[in-house]
């Protein structure tokens, strides 16, 4: 994967981006996990009359996850913030809403994962379903790579890492409906990160404590869903509607997991986020 020189310089060097001017009111959290840089034209959009920070994921473990974000949320924003996730970061927001609800004023998820077991195996079939038969057999092969159990390699670690970015590329063409040409502002997909993180992850929605974390939040919360999504919504809307006590979900059409690159949904997307932050 090809890297700017300012992509580059950010590597390793600071977990936070700052957009916009102080007081910083809203935070955006990253997908993966281990996927940093996604969410900026989504920060640049929105630092238009405030201050918006961005967040950088560097910890392998959950709880890691968690207390980092924590920590740069008590040093630079007025709490509490409008606290905004994309996919794994949507997860990753609504555990840390749920153990710090005073940090937290409201809550909004795009194109989160689902919230109970039993959706999460129809989205892989989903994008399977959407590439060809040489995406489908390129796919297997780098789940192969992935998985090989063989550790303390560093040449091998960083294989891994751009067979998570081929990875990513196939599983984006595969969640969008009309994408707009857009750049790939992800600054390093990194496996180990992913890796560790998403275990647990997995493990506490598997055993259901994923969605009881729900019941900790008492904020408004606000759901974003694209259509097209390979993340079935019903995994999302389902179960958040039965744990949360202010909850809204909205459906965009045509659109697929990132709705800021949707050609159809685009500006609507950007209009109820607009729209949310400003309640």
């Amino acid at each position: 994967m090809l890297l700017n020189q300012k992509s580059l310089n950010l590597i390793n060097m600071e977990n936070l981006r700052k957009y916009g001017n102080p007081p910083f009111t809203v935070a955006l959290i990253h997908g993966g996990p281990g996927a940093p840089g996604e969410m900026a034209p989504v920060a640049r959009e929105l630092s238009i009359g405030r201050g918006v920070l961005e967040p950088l994921q560097t910890k392998t473990t959950l709880e890691g996850q968690v207390m980092e974000l924590k920590a740069v949320l008590e040093e630079h924003t007025n709490l509490p913030v409008t606290l905004i996730g994309f996919s794994w970061g949507a997860m990753l927001s609504f555990i840390f809403t749920a153990r710090y609800p005073q940090f937290v004023k409201k809550l909004i998820l795009i194109g989160s994962g689902p919230y109970e077991e039993k959706y999460a195996e129809k989205i892989m079939k989903t994008r399977i379903s959407r590439l060809s038969k040489t995406e489908i057999k390129e796919t297997y092969s780098l789940i192969l790579a992935l998985n090989d159990p063989s550790t303390g390699n560093k040449n091998l670690s960083e294989n891994k890492n751009l067979s998570l970015a081929r990875f990513g590329q196939l599983m984006s063409q595969a969640d969008s409906y009309d994408s707009l040409p857009h750049d790939d502002e992800v600054l390093e997909f990194q496996y180990e990160i992913n890796k560790n993180v998403w275990e647990e992850a997995s493990r506490l929605r598997s055993r259901g404590k994923l969605l009881k974390l729900g019941k900790e939040i008492h904020c408004r919360v606000i759901a974003i869903h694209g259509d097209y999504d390979p993340h079935p919504f019903e995994g999302v809307k389902e179960p958040l509607s039965g744990v949360l006590k202010d909850f809204r979900f909205i459906l965009l059409e045509k659109c697929g997991h990132m709705p800021w690159i949707e050609r159809e949904a685009k500006e609507i997307f950007y209009d109820l986020l607009k729209e949310e932050i400003q309640r």
